[in-house]
């Protein structure tokens, strides 16, 4: 072999292993890339998702959270692709809004149950209650049958048989409550004005209500199970295999801990709730 050709044999050999070493770099990188999670949440509480997302960050994960202020955007943001989960809405929620507005999501794994309550700045036991006080609650129809549902577990009413209650369902009100129906973000800013209000968790949270303080607390049991709270994506993207790695965050036993931590009870970890099954 004379040196012109071995001259030619170095140099593609060289350039040979320069191209593999750079497709192994290349390779190396592409392992380290970061995918990030856009989830909406009502409110600004996002000490769990922040827990979460930490955990995540060892797989290469960045959650994103999207912060609404009322309970029509989470699911139209979903929808239209603006963000890539959501995490707000019980299961009756988001069937409901399915039914309503032709939409095609699912939930993907349960997250916590959080009961309602019943919370005044006048009253501090049912008992008190007079002829004609009002009581506000949420005006979303799933949320004002939960609601509805609660008054009459507290003993103030009784309702007929309709599947999702609304004032209508309404058959005893011994007291002649008057029942005001207003945008669940206002529940809790209504209670200078209402002798009592039906607030949901988030929206008692943002408000700094003490549920300890609450009047009444609804019960949970093995009929709660429509309300239990579900991380929630477009049915085209229920086995995407990294929002399960969300899913399987969420549902460990460090976040179980936190919940305790920061809610005491007023929101219970759902997916291993052995009175929900």
């Amino acid at each position: 072999m004379n040196k012109k050709i071995k001259g030619i044999l170095v140099i593609l050999f060289t350039t040979l292993s320069i191209f593999v070493l750079a497709g192994c770099g290349k390779s190396a990188s592409a392992s380290d890339k970061v995918t990030t999670v856009k989830i909406g949440i009502m409110g600004s509480d996002n000490r769990i998702w922040n827990t979460v997302d930490k955990k995540l960050q060892k797989q290469n994960i960045k959650i994103k959270l999207v912060e609404f202020s009322d309970y029509s955007q989470p699911n139209t943001a979903l929808d239209q692709g603006q963000i890539d989960l959501n995490a707000f809405q019980t299961v009756y929620f988001m069937d409901n809004w399915n039914k309503t507005h032709h939409t095609n999501i699912i939930g993907i794994g349960d997250t916590a149950i959080a009961p309602m309550a019943l919370y005044s700045k006048k009253i501090t036991k049912l008992s008190e209650l007079k002829e004609g006080d009002e009581i506000a609650l949420p005006n979303d129809a799933t949320n004002e049958g939960r609601a509805l549902a609660l008054l009459q577990s507290a003993g103030l009413i009784k309702l007929n048989k309709d599947k999702l209650p609304t004032k209508k369902s309404i058959i005893e009100n011994k007291l002649n409550l008057k029942i005001s129906e207003l945008d669940a973000a206002q529940t809790a800013r209504s209670l200078g004005d209402v002798t009592a209000s039906v607030v949901n968790s988030g929206v008692a949270s943002d408000a700094k209500l003490n549920p300890k303080k609450a009047v009444y607390v609804e019960k949970v049991t093995k009929g709660s199970k429509p309300y239990v709270n579900v991380i929630s994506a477009n049915k085209k993207d229920k086995d995407n295999p990294v929002y399960k790695k969300v899913v399987k965050a969420y549902q460990s036993e460090e976040v179980a801990k936190l919940y305790k931590k920061y809610y005491g009870g007023s929101e219970i970890p759902a997916w291993n709730l052995k009175i929900l099954e």
